[in-house]
């Protein structure tokens, strides 16, 4: 089963999408197998990361940004504002997919493990489109 997950972004961060891919899951009703999420841009990603203290959240966007700093004089690809190459450089560095085996009807994180999209532009109002496949075991 293929689904599409549209998540609202405004601004730089990570965006917590759980919730909306256990929903998928569960609607599927399938017990056992994996979900493959795909992300449909080239300046945001997704992780599995820590759900608990929002703090590693903050910690991680503020280590990145230090890691690929906006209007560093090497980038040549400057016209859609300072933060877009950065945010291609980090979208390159992450990940634009994930799999997480599904078991007994739920998605099998762990207790501190939460999705998350994570947006690396600036963008106010935006919406990012992802691709979620479902499959059987």
């Amino acid at each position: 089963m293929n689904s599409q997950l549209f998540v609202p972004v405004s601004g730089q961060g990570l965006y917590d999408i759980t919730s909306q891919v256990v929903s998928e899951v569960l609607r599927c009703g399938i017990d056992d197998g994996l979900v493959t999420l795909f992300i449909q841009h080239t300046s945001a990603s997704l992780l599995i990361q820590e759900n608990a203290d929002p703090a590693v959240q903050t910690d991680l966007h503020n280590w990145l940004n230090r890691l690929v700093p906006e209007n560093d004089p090497l980038y040549t690809h400057v016209e859609e504002g300072p933060d877009d190459m950065p945010a291609h450089i980090k979208a390159a560095l992450t990940a634009v997919s994930l799999s997480i085996p599904i078991m007994q009807g739920e998605l099998t994180l762990g207790v501190w493990q939460g999705i998350y999209l994570w947006e690396h532009r600036h963008h106010q109002g935006a919406e990012r489109r992802l691709i979620l496949n479902i499959q059987s075991g």
